[in-house]
């Protein structure tokens, strides 16, 4: 199976022996949450244009953590004021790694609607249904949608590195091809073409190919589609003040994309029959249920996340011609040429592994995670302890968490092999990318990422297949701007 390729220690999130643990909760002294929500309406407002103008995600919570000389604290996140009437965009903020922890101890916290926080796109986007990512492990319906990914997954496991390889192959001929012609050439079309090809195959076990429309613009849907959803609660960097009152001040009506997700619905039917039938017999699913679980992990979960992910990783790696030679040495070292990638051939590639890591720690494709205090609980901090009430929305920004100083030396630098040899194992611990910690294993009876081992090993063989194809590549933005073949 695949998870038996990754590198992994005990789950759980221990304190790594060659750390300073964090004092024990008894030891900590009870500390009333600092921070304030301000005025209503006003209060949510102020933050929303820091957050989104005149500071930015990460700057608007750091300078709240300076400013109450603590890493939880209280504070409003978008969406908001005016036509959000419904959402309360009231949080506590949970910045460290410790208290960023208790985000996933189902126990004393609960998922329901909150993938987002306390803003719910429309379930019109998922055919009236509240797909998997919405349901808290308590809902019955849970069990059995969570069980049907991981089936997909497992299913799909004996196909998906040779689908990545090929796909890959297409999308580099693309790009090379381009370089070629004009020195430089974007490569987030052909990039994003590539993800959707192999996931379609992998997933639904159809090849978009079958549908001309689908093959030339299926990503194109699932973009918009993805798009729309989260726009109230994202920064596309346009034109201040036009951005905050066009874009982040009521939800995009659903219609907008109808028709595309209807076709996008439409060839999952007609082509993904397989899939459909173990969803309703294996796991009594209707056919409804399936199809928008299925179209919501294809379209959100895996195209989303990937999309964000690899510029991350490309960025990550363009401009260090000394990391790039490592990598490229450790691949063509441990994978001998003419050697098919497959999970087996790149599990030993422990650079290229702390790489990803690396990436995921610093650039998460889903930086914000939220849940609701299932009951009244004591939260802890590294120095201090507070209390919890139930119905409490918890919200932590990974991009901060992950850089907390207690845990990781350097934590605001890039560091290539932060997570090789025994102390950089034990660090996996703390690494929370995937609504859970890396050492953590999806299940049922939790919300971390069921595709946890997929993401990472389908970036591990990305890289690899990068540097058996090439010496060195350079990007700047979204583009490609040199292409060194290998030798």
């Amino acid at each position: 199976m695949l998870s038996s390729t990754v590198m992994s220690v005990s789950p759980g999130v221990p304190t790594p022996s060659s750390l300073t643990p964090p004092a024990p909760p008894s030891s900590c002294p009870v500390r009333t949450i600092p921070g304030s929500y301000g005025w209503p309406v006003l209060g949510p407002i102020a933050d929303r244009l820091d957050y989104f103008w005149f500071q930015g995600p990460e700057t608007f919570f750091r300078k709240r953590i300076d400013k109450y000389k603590s890493t939880v604290f209280r504070t409003n996140v978008p969406p908001s004021f005016p036509f959000f009437v419904d959402v309360n965009p009231n949080v506590i903020a949970v910045l460290d790694c410790k208290s960023f922890s208790f985000l996933f101890d189902m126990d004393v916290v609960e998922k329901k609607n909150v993938l987002v926080g306390d803003f719910m796109p429309s379930v019109k986007y998922t055919g009236g249904i509240r797909v998997c990512a919405y349901l808290d492990t308590a809902e019955t319906q849970h069990a059995r949608v969570k069980s049907f990914a991981m089936d997909i997954l497992k299913r799909s496991s004996s196909i998906w590195a040779s689908e990545v390889v090929a796909s890959l192959d297409s999308m580099w001929d693309t790009i090379d091809a381009s370089v070629a012609k004009s020195n430089s050439t974007s490569y987030i079309k052909p990039l994003q073409r590539f993800i959707f090809q192999f996931l379609t195959k992998c997933l639904v076990g159809a090849d978009p190919s079958v549908s001309p429309e689908i093959a030339e613009s299926g990503y194109v849907m699932l973009d918009k589609w993805v798009f729309l959803q989260l726009l109230p609660t994202i920064s596309v960097n346009f034109l201040q003040p036009l951005e905050e009152i066009f874009l982040h001040s009521f939800a995009y009506p659903f219609f907008l994309v109808k028709g595309d997700y209807r076709k996008l619905y439409d060839f999952v039917e007609q082509h993904g029959q397989a899939v459909l039938q173990r969803g309703e017999t294996e796991f009594n699913l209707s056919k409804e249920e399936t199809i928008h679980n299925l179209l919501f992990v294809l379209g959100f979960n895996a195209f989303g996340g990937f999309t964000i992910f690899f510029p991350s990783l490309l960025s990550a790696l363009s401009g260090k011609p000394e990391l790039q030679a490592k990598l490229r040495e450790e691949v063509r070292s441990k994978i001998k040429p003419g050697t098919n990638l497959t999970f087996e051939s790149v599990k030993d590639l422990e650079l290229v592994h702390s790489v990803v890591y690396e990436t995921l720690r610093l650039n998460p494709p889903v930086p914000l995670q939220y849940a609701r205090a299932r009951k009244d609980f004591q939260l802890s901090s590294h120095d201090s302890v507070f209390e919890i009430k139930k119905g409490d929305l918890l919200c932590g920004y990974q991009k901060v968490a992950m850089t907390d100083p207690k845990i990781f030396d350097d934590p605001e630098t890039f560091v290539p092999d932060r997570f090789t040899k025994e102390k950089g194992r034990e660090l996996l611990n703390y690494l929370f990318w995937s609504n859970g910690p890396q050492t953590g294993s999806p299940s049922d009876r939790n919300k971390q990422c069921a595709a946890k081992d997929y993401v990472t090993m389908t970036a591990v063989l990305f890289v690899a297949h990068m540097f058996q194809r090439y010496d060195s590549v350079t990007a700047s933005g979204s583009s490609v701007t040199a292409l060194e073949k290998a030798k």
